[in-house]
C-alpha cells in the first residue's frame, strides 16, 4: 500500500477530487434536458423553468458580477419567445428588461429585440434595457426551439434576480397575443445565479396585445413597418 507521501497517494487524491467535482457539476445540471449549443458555448448550471417547457443555462462570474446565459424554449416557426430580468418589481412584466427572439418570415433569420418594458403599454424601443449587456445577444432556431445567448451584468451586483419569460404567436410576421391563462400566467421566478436555487412567485407576467403603432424590431422585416403592440396587465 502506498504511503501518504508517495506520488501515487497524491494522484489518488487528485482523482477523487475530480470525481467529486464532476458529481457536483452533474448535480448542478440535474433536471435539465440534454442540450447542444453553438460552438464555444458551455454553461456550468442550468434549471428547467416551471412552465412553457423552457430551460435556462448559465455561468456566473463572481469577479465581475456577470452571467453568460442561454435561454431555450420550444416554439413553432410562427411564434416568439422572451426572457428577461425585472429590475423594479417581482411578478410583473412591466419594469422588465427583456430579450425577444422571433423568426423573420422572409428567409428564416432570427432576430433579437432588446427592450425595456416601461409601462403596461411599452413602446418596444430597441436598446432601452435597464441592465448592462457586455456581450450582445444572438439567437438561433433549431429542432423546434429558440435559444437566446447573451451575457448580462446582474443588476445591483446581486445574484438573486426576478426573472421572467414568455412565449406567443406571430401574426403576419408581427407579435400577437400570448394565451392569457394557464402556464403563460405563471412564467416568473426568483432565481439565485450563484446557488441555482429559486422558486416561482405568486404573480405572473402577461402580454395583452392590441394594435398600437410601435417601432419595429431591429433586423426584422415588417410591412408596414409597425407592430402590434403590447398592452400588459399589471
Amino acid at each position: 500500500m502506498a504511503r501518504r507521501n508517495d506520488p501515487a497517494w497524491f494522484l489518488f487524491g487528485a482523482m477523487v477530487m475530480l470525481l467529486f467535482a464532476a458529481a457536483g457539476a452533474a448535480a448542478a445540471a440535474q433536471g435539465c434536458a440534454p442540450a447542444n449549443f453553438q460552438p464555444g458555448q458551455s454553461f456550468q448550471r442550468c434549471t428547467d423553468l416551471p412552465v412553457l417547457g423552457a430551460s435556462l443555462y448559465w455561468t456566473y462570474h463572481p469577479t465581475n458580477g456577470t452571467a453568460d446565459l442561454a435561454f431555450r424554449a420550444p416554439q413553432s416557426t410562427s411564434g416568439w419567445v422572451a426572457w428577461g430580468i425585472n429590475t423594479e418589481r417581482p411578478s410583473s412584466m412591466a419594469g422588465s428588461s427583456v430579450f425577444i427572439a422571433s423568426l423573420d418570415g422572409n428567409g428564416g433569420a432570427v432576430s433579437v429585440l432588446m427592450t425595456y418594458l416601461e409601462t403596461t403599454s411599452p413602446t418596444l424601443t430597441n436598446g432601452t434595457l435597464k441592465l448592462d449587456v457586455p456581450v450582445a445577444p444572438v439567437a438561433e432556431y433549431t429542432a423546434g426551439a429558440y435559444t437566446i445567448y447573451v451575457t448580462v451584468a446582474l443588476p445591483g451586483n446581486s445574484t438573486q434576480q426576478n426573472t421572467v419569460w414568455q412565449a406567443g404567436a406571430l401574426s403576419g410576421g408581427q407579435i400577437a397575443p400570448h394565451p392569457m391563462s394557464g402556464p403563460n400566467m405563471q412564467s416568473t421566478m426568483v432565481l439565485d445565479f450563484l446557488s441555482g436555487g429559486g422558486g416561482t412567485s405568486t404573480g405572473a407576467p402577461s402580454f395583452d396585445v392590441h394594435r398600437h403603432n410601435l417601432r419595429s424590431f431591429g433586423g426584422l422585416k415588417r410591412s408596414p413597418p409597425v407592430m402590434k403592440g403590447y398592452h400588459m396587465r399589471p
